[in-house]
This record gives C-alpha cells, structure tokens and sequence, in this order.
C-alpha cells in the first residue's frame, strides 16, 4: 500500500479551521461523528470524488481514485473539522507509520487547540509581533 498526504486535503483542514469551521470534541467521540456509508455515498453522488478527497488526509495511490479505498484517514462530517477525527487520523498515521500524515494531523491538532484557547498560531504569532 503506498500512502501518502492528501496535500489538497490538508490545506482545506487548515482553512476551515482558520474560518472557526470546527467541533471540539473529544477523541473518543469519532465514531459517532464520522459520517455514515449513506452520507459518504449521497455526498459523493451530489459532489463528487474531487470534493470527497478534500476530507482525506492521504491517497493510496494503489487503489482506483474513483473508488473510496483510494481515500484514508478522514477528519470532518463534510461540513466541519472534528477534532475527534483529526485525533484519530494523527494516531492510525503513527501506528502505520505514514509520518506524513501524521506530522500533517498533528499540525491541525495543534491548531484547532490553539483556537481552543482563544487564538490560532497566526493570531498568536501577530500578536507577539505586534506587541514588539
């Protein structure tokens, strides 16, 4: 199996959780919030397999883009971030040593704790340099 980060993906993740588009659940909470088999098919016969791998944090290049085995570790219910799902994907990532992915979880992990305090690490990084 080759896998690798969704680049594509990451940097949607990254911009919804910029625009607050996120669930601040706990790590246990994914498998109640990931979308169901019939919300992963209606959403992909309404948008499509473009807009469905924005909510995958890798491609397995082995498998048919046109198929749903070509998509790995997801993160949101289509809509929002859950941090639920990104906590997931930045430990399945660890345990199958697709560091990429990891690494990539573990940076949007990092940012949505970050507003979870009141400031993202932009906000963060413009307030230190504007108190300079």
């Amino acid at each position: 199996m080759s896998v690798k980060l969704n680049r594509a993906a990451y940097d949607h993740a990254k911009q919804l959780i910029e625009k607050g588009r996120v669930v601040r659940d706990d790590r246990d909470a994914w498998s109640e919030d990931q979308p169901s088999t019939a919300m992963e098919n209606e959403f992909i016969r309404l948008h499509g397999f473009r807009e469905y791998a924005k909510w995958h944090l890798a491609i397995d290049d082995e498998q048919d883009p046109e198929t749903k085995k070509h998509y790995k570790f997801p993160y949101g219910d289509f809509k929002k971030v859950h941090r639920c799902g990104v906590l997931t994907a930045e430990s399945r990532a660890g345990q199958y040593k697709h560091f990429d992915v990891e690494r990539a979880a573990a940076r949007l992990h990092e940012m949505i704790d970050g507003i979870k305090h009141g400031l993202s690490r932009h906000a963060a990084a413009g307030r230190s340099a504007s108190a300079r």
